[in-house]
């Protein structure tokens, strides 16, 4: 994925194109640049800009903003899946005298700690990091705002806190720790906390005037953990595959669905907007598909990574303005761009290898109560319970190796089901969660919790 492949349809270029465009000249941005990636692979790239003659390509770095929280929240995940952490610990178990060490370390990811949301004055974003040397200096005398895990609150300062945790576990600094961790694994040389050539200049657009003013670069020091980065549509096009795909050398694809699933209670606006938040990773729901990801922004710069994990396709939006294109809509669009052109086209249907007698004795039509259900084997060694009207419950479960499944989904995530025989060994019913799932509904041969009336079923009359 090191150079854009332009393998879409002329119209999908053209359309994905004109959106960019749209974008630069009506959000006044200097440059804005683009990459979409479909099956793990960069498909195409775009650029607009400002200066005649000349378009960044995929190689030239913007600053990313609060995409680096993501980077952040993966290093924290490494150290949970090494033993080293527990998301529930509190962070006071692993880095004492922070003055926040009540909030845990799930809760500093899902922006659920009740921090601030800024550092004290004077603003962070555009005043060197050397201001604030201590961690003392990025909290302030009041960190907290909000009662610990009752409400998301985003925390810039919660993220300087992980940082901070990363150092203190791994003996080096966070810098270093990323480098040799995330970004050289993942092949990310052109992502760096420091700008390297060819990169864009910041740039601050007046709103009444077409005219600009250069915005300064700061090295955030202790805030480098929640936006300090810089990198490019090649390198974020890359990352992007990572969150879907995963890579074992960093981080496995079951860890990152956990980064990828809602750890934050919704707010009333946020639950009419669609909007939720992971372990680092926002969850929005835009054109009537799931989208994952994250914005940044710093003075000079807008960013956005947004990934449908559903239409494997992914979008990266850069500028370089303080204010102006929504980069977030953009990178949407790319994504529904394509995925409405030119829909993915799912792999061919393979049968199982191989099937336990036991688990195929289980599939077919269940009852819960008077609901019906269908429980399935599919081939890549799941079960799957879904109600046949199409409203209800559904889960698909993992098997246990010892006749029991777990739900890994909706409501019956982390459930025990389970098969219940009779001494002849036959089924009797399923049990999940202590609910009784029989063959026909209300069986009276099975133990129907509050019995079944002997008369059995009967007519009004």
């Amino acid at each position: 994925m090191t150079t854009p492949q332009e393998e879409l349809l002329p119209a999908t270029g053209r359309a994905l194109q004109h959106r960019i465009a749209v974008a630069q000249a009506e959000g006044r941005a200097p440059s804005l640049v683009a990459a979409v990636v479909r099956d793990g692979r960069v498909v195409w790239h775009g650029a607009r800009t400002s200066v005649e003659g000349h378009g960044p390509d995929h190689t030239v770095q913007y600053r990313i903003g609060s995409i680096t929280k993501t980077f952040t929240a993966v290093l924290v995940m490494r150290l949970r899946d090494e033993g080293l952490l527990g998301l529930g610990d509190r962070l006071e178990k692993h880095l004492p005298g922070t003055g926040a060490g009540e909030a845990t370390i799930a809760e500093l990811l899902a922006h659920t700690s009740g921090l601030v949301a800024e550092t004290p004055e004077p603003w962070w974003e555009r005043t060197p990091g050397s201001l604030r040397p201590e961690l003392s200096d990025v909290l302030g005398e009041q960190p907290f705002l909000h009662p610990v895990g009752r409400r998301h609150h985003y925390s810039n300062p919660g993220y300087a806190l992980l940082g901070a945790l990363v150092e203190e576990l791994r003996g080096t600094s966070w810098e270093e720790a990323l480098r040799r961790e995330v970004l050289e694994p993942l092949g990310l040389d052109r992502t760096s906390a420091r700008p390297s050539t060819p990169h864009a200049g910041g740039w601050a657009v007046h709103p009444w005037a077409d005219v600009l003013l250069p915005e300064p670069a700061e090295d955030l020091g202790r805030m480098a953990p929640a936006g300090q980065l810089w990198s490019t549509t090649a390198d974020l096009a890359r990352f992007a595959a990572f969150l879907v795909r995963g890579d074992e050398r960093v981080l496995s694809p079951e860890s990152l669905l956990e980064m990828r699933t809602p750890a934050a209670p919704a707010e009333a606006v946020d639950v009419m907007s669609g909007d939720a938040y992971g372990l680092g990773l926002q969850i929005q729901h835009r054109h009537g598909r799931l989208l994952v990801g994250h914005s940044g922004s710093l003075p000079g710069f807008l960013a956005n990574i947004s990934v449908s994990v559903e239409d494997d396709a992914a979008a990266v939006v850069l500028a370089n303005c303080t204010s102006g294109p929504l980069v977030s809509a953009v990178a949407a669009d790319l994504v529904r761009i394509v995925a409405e052109a030119e829909p993915r086209i799912p792999a061919p249907w393979t049968p199982m290898r191989e099937v336990e007698p036991a688990a195929l004795e289980l599939t077919g039509q269940w009852y819960w109560g008077t609901y019906a259900f269908a429980l399935r084997l599919t081939a890549d060694g799941l079960a799957s319970l879904e109600p046949l009207s199409g409203n209800g419950r559904r889960s698909r479960f993992r098997p246990n190796g010892d006749g029991t499944w777990t739900g890994l989904e909706g409501y019956y995530a982390g459930e025990l089901l389970k098969a219940v025989r009779r001494p002849d060994g036959s089924v009797s019913h399923l049990d999940l969660g202590s609910f009784v799932f029989t063959r026909q509904p209300y069986d009276g041969t099975a133990p129907v919790p509050g019995g079944v009336d002997p008369e059995g079923w009967r007519g009004i009359g």
